[in-house]
């Protein structure tokens, strides 16, 4: 077996890895995953360390979840892979159902992709083909909310509005409408700016894409679920289509399966991913109320001509139909409830530290400050540092410190998941006192 220094080596020599520099790939500490279970990433030689971010917000049941590993293994013995034109197997089929009903009331179509940035471009292509078609080619705009992220691929990017992410493509990008920055988490302004433009403009407006309730990427920022619930009505009464990227906030991450029932809400077009494979396999769906599905009746020039070599592929739709049988054999959602109380509490109490703001939570869902907002913030980074000495794997978001443990963790696991937070982030701010 390599060592960790030679595993360390290739990957410097030959990786590239994303959201990373050149220099900082080449000094920042790596931490060497040699196998995982439950919230732990554990090292060859037994080091044991916390995954606070749930690998990139996906880990919603926690590392190497039995019932996960044997749905691979049995369907594996069935068939892996197989072509979804013309053909169906018994994953992609009962799992369209299944999500159904557990999706908000009048969504009842599911197209399938491979992760969430595809599922948010198939929710735009719809929106917009279905106005091209349906008698309405005017609707040609979409609306965001600033601060947004939707993905990495080209029309995600341009839905998205994290500019050190993408400002270098916005060239590729089209236009899209956004308010001005909250002012001091202010966010009833920028809804108002909104609903202004669907007011002034909705004939010209194809479909608004949010974050339902939790901003991810632009630091986990929260905004009243009575502003979405007003969002739908306005976008009703423009005549447009509501994206709900659901990609984070969805399976229970801020409490209810999907973010958008804090709002009681139901969106045209609903793209999931992450959770949906319990960060297991690349899978992901957008689903659709059949109102949409209608606008693509007809001959073939009225198809969506989207699809992708593993859409819906007999591994990943089976892996997620075991997903949402643990979520309701264990009453997962019920069972984090305690759970997202206690990290609210302790997220809450950080605020007794000098130099900590904006500490907020929801769900199994925390966060807060350590100086000024924006990716490239520094502060965050070495409270990353010394976490990981003391035994979690944080990302943070610049200066935004945040934890998204498994829905499920073991109370002690998190209780000392929060302690690490709690210490790490005390020792790198009072040694800047």
């Amino acid at each position: 077996m390599s060592s960790d220094d030679d595993l360390i080596a290739l990957d410097r020599a030959h990786v590239w890895r994303p959201y990373t520099s050149s220099d900082d790939h080449e000094r920042r500490p790596l931490f060497v995953v040699d196998r995982a279970e439950g919230p732990w990433l554990i090292a060859a030689d037994g080091r044991r360390v916390l995954d606070a971010s749930g690998s990139w917000w996906c880990n919603n049941l926690g590392h190497g979840h039995p019932r996960l590993r044997e749905a691979i293994r049995r369907q594996s013995e069935r068939v892996m892979h197989c072509t979804f034109a013309a053909a169906t197997h018994e994953p992609a089929a009962r799992l369209a159902a299944e999500l159904i009903q557990v999706s908000p009331t009048g969504l009842n179509r599911v197209f399938y992709s491979d992760n969430g940035s595809t599922a948010v471009e198939v929710a735009l292509k719809v929106a917009f083909q279905y106005w091209q078609q349906n008698g309405q080619p005017g609707r040609r705009r979409f609306v965001a909310l600033p601060g947004a992220y939707h993905g990495d691929t080209t029309g995600a990017m341009s839905a998205g509005a994290v500019d050190e992410f993408s400002a270098v493509f916005r060239p590729l990008q089209f236009d899209v409408a956004r308010p001005d920055e909250p002012i001091e988490n202010d966010w009833t302004p920028v809804f108002d700016a909104l609903f202004a433009t669907l007011a002034e403009e909705g004939n010209e407006i194809a479909a608004v894409i949010v974050e339902p309730i939790v901003q991810g990427a632009a630091g986990m920022r929260m905004y009243s679920p009575a502003l979405l619930a007003e969002l739908r009505r306005k976008v009703d009464e423009a005549g447009a289509l509501l994206i709900a990227d659901e990609v984070f906030t969805g399976f229970g991450r801020t409490g209810p399966m999907w973010a958008c029932e804090h709002a009681g809400i139901t969106p045209d077009l609903l793209c999931t991913a992450k959770g949906l494979s319990g960060g297991v396999l690349p899978f992901a769906a957008t689903l659709a109320t059949e109102r949409v599905y209608e606008g693509f009746r007809g001959d073939k020039s009225r198809a969506l001509m989207h699809g992708h070599t593993f859409c819906g592929n007999p591994l990943g739709a089976a892996v997620a139909r075991e997903v949402l049988a643990i979520y309701r054999d264990d009453d997962v959602l019920a069972s984090a409830a305690p759970k997202a109380a206690k990290v609210k509490a302790a997220i809450e109490a950080m605020a007794a530290i000098p130099g900590v703001t904006s500490p907020r939570a929801l769900g199994m869902c925390a966060a807060f400050q350590v100086g000024e907002p924006g990716y490239m913030g520094k502060v965050g980074w070495e409270i990353s540092d010394v976490a990981l000495e003391l035994g979690a794997h944080l990302r943070p978001l610049g200066n935004t410190v945040y934890i998204v443990p498994p829905l499920n963790i073991e109370d002690d696991e998190l209780d000392q998941l929060l302690q690490i937070v709690r210490a790490s982030t005390e020792r790198v701010l009072r040694s800047a006192e």
